[in-house]
């Protein structure tokens, strides 16, 4: 049900996601007019391209490196999530030691050493992203839920996490919601910061060292041109099309319709939602408290995530994730009235004692899954091209693992990136319409029914589980 003062909370959202919405905003870089070369070329501008491009020059300051952007940089996924920057490479433990039992501990290991170098890139390059080491806090609101706190708790302990499992009133005494039955606070292993700022530092980080950027600039095709490879581009009513000719190429699309066409077995677009309150008031601070500024989620099937910002609003997303026949994907489709109305009534009833907050932005938008949950890797036209894909919502992080693959998989060499099961494994593909939408919606109703039965789940959903396949909310 409605509450009454949803509808009033919402009424003035702006329709746009609220880190993009902002005076600080950079100017958009011209496109590309004609045709050019290089010696690599990156195709995206979120955080796997704006990655690439930075690690591959700092690797060769010698080599030349040009970056393409339909949009902007960080336009999407990449500027609009709700920044939390986690050192998992493989969606969470428990997936990872389900999927890749024999080097877990080494990725494991692979992950606090690259969310150690993010924090060292953001520093050395002076990247204001309001990076916080603050950790995640994951919330049992059912009381079945505790069950898997705790083993979620014994599993971390066994591979060396800081982990600190809280009852009903240490949880509430970080983060004071009615809701909250206990906790798992993961203290070294999330960081939160601000994603657009991020992407735009690292912009700025890429141009500083010599990358070139066109924006506004959509690669339309690929080819063969002797023993390189060749991009066609359009630049929309601001360049006539044109064309670069790469010796390698990184393929950083996420979501989008990809260059490839043995990626679209692998991936669909799933649309997501969140709602950013505007800042809070001292007192209403007091009511909630957050003095440590973790990241949340509540651990449902249907989860949400939410987190406060440097500038005291609290962001709230999840709960529905959205996939469209055929992998369908549309401007208006980033609004979706429905979920934002429900998004509301559950941050009013997670949090009653700010029932006077309105919300000053509300937005959607795609990211990339895959039935791991977690990246995967490849190459194309005889090594010339490497791709990376299918983060599924925890690509803040993991791009930047996924972009040093990227080049190592490009020089050609056998490293111990490139040996990961992680990384010459597949996902398995999801199947052709109508049997893709069909599974999807099944398992999205599933999910929900398991939530409203003390999580027991239902045959199509153990099936699931039997053949590694998945769907995440």
């Amino acid at each position: 049900m409605t509450l009454p003062h949803t509808g009033r909370a919402l009424a003035d959202a702006a329709p746009v996601p609220y880190w993009l919405d902002r005076p600080e905003r950079p100017d958009p870089l011209p496109p590309l007019h004609g045709s050019a070369e290089t010696d690599l070329l990156v195709i995206g501008g979120g955080y796997s391209g704006l990655w690439a491009a930075l690690l591959a020059k700092r690797d060769d300051p010698g080599r030349d490196v040009l970056l393409v952007e339909a949009g902007t940089c960080g336009w999407a996924a990449s500027g609009r999530n709700g920044g939390f920057c986690a050192a998992s490479l493989t969606h969470g433990l428990a997936n990872g030691l389900a999927r890749f039992p024999d080097e877990v501990d080494v990725l494991e290991w692979l992950g606090r050493q690259n969310l150690d170098a993010i924090a060292a890139t953001v520093d050395a390059y002076g990247i204001d992203c309001d990076f916080e080491r603050t950790g995640e806090l994951a919330v049992a609101v059912e009381p079945y839920q505790l069950d898997g706190l705790a083993e979620d708790a014994e599993l971390a302990r066994r591979y060396g996490h800081d982990v600190r499992l809280l009852d009903r009133d240490a949880v509430r005494a970080e983060v004071d919601s009615p809701t909250y039955l206990g906790g798992l606070w993961d203290r070294d292993r999330v960081a939160m910061l601000d994603p657009a700022r991020l992407a735009w530092g690292l912009r700025r980080a890429c141009r500083e060292l010599g990358v070139r950027i066109h924006e506004h600039t959509r690669v339309t095709g690929l080819r063969r041109d002797g023993a390189a490879l060749r991009a066609t581009t359009a630049g929309g009513a601001q360049a006539a099309p044109g064309s670069v000719r790469a010796d390698r190429v990184v393929l950083a699309t996420n979501a989008f319709p990809p260059l490839l066409r043995r990626l679209r077995a692998y991936l669909v677009p799933v649309y997501d939602y969140a709602l950013m309150t505007e800042p809070l008031t001292a007192e209403q601070r007091k009511a909630v408290g957050w003095a440590n500024r973790q990241g949340l989620a509540d651990t449902g099937n249907q989860f949400h995530y939410y987190r406060i910002t440097g500038d005291g609003r609290i962001l709230f997303g999840g709960y529905d994730a959205i996939y469209h026949y055929g992998n369908r994907m549309a401007p208006e489709l980033d609004q979706r009235p429905a979920t934002f109305t429900a998004l509301a009534d559950h941050f009013f009833t997670t949090f009653p004692q700010l029932a006077d907050v309105r919300f000053s932005h509300r937005w959607g938008g795609v990211i990339d899954t895959c039935t791991r949950f977690c990246p995967f890797f490849g190459t194309a036209y005889d090594g010339r091209l490497a791709y990376a894909a299918g983060f599924t919502g925890l690509g803040v992080g993991a791009t930047r693992f996924g972009a040093r693959v990227l080049l190592d998989l490009l020089d050609g060499g056998d490293t111990p990136l490139t040996r990961l099961d992680l990384v010459r494994s597949k996902p398995l593909p999801f199947p052709p319409e109508p049997f893709r939408s069909t599974g999807i919606n099944l398992t999205r109703w599933s999910l929900a029914r398991a939530d409203a039965r003390e999580g027991r789940r239902n045959r199509w959903l153990r099936t699931l589980d039997r053949f590694g396949l998945g769907f995440d909310s």
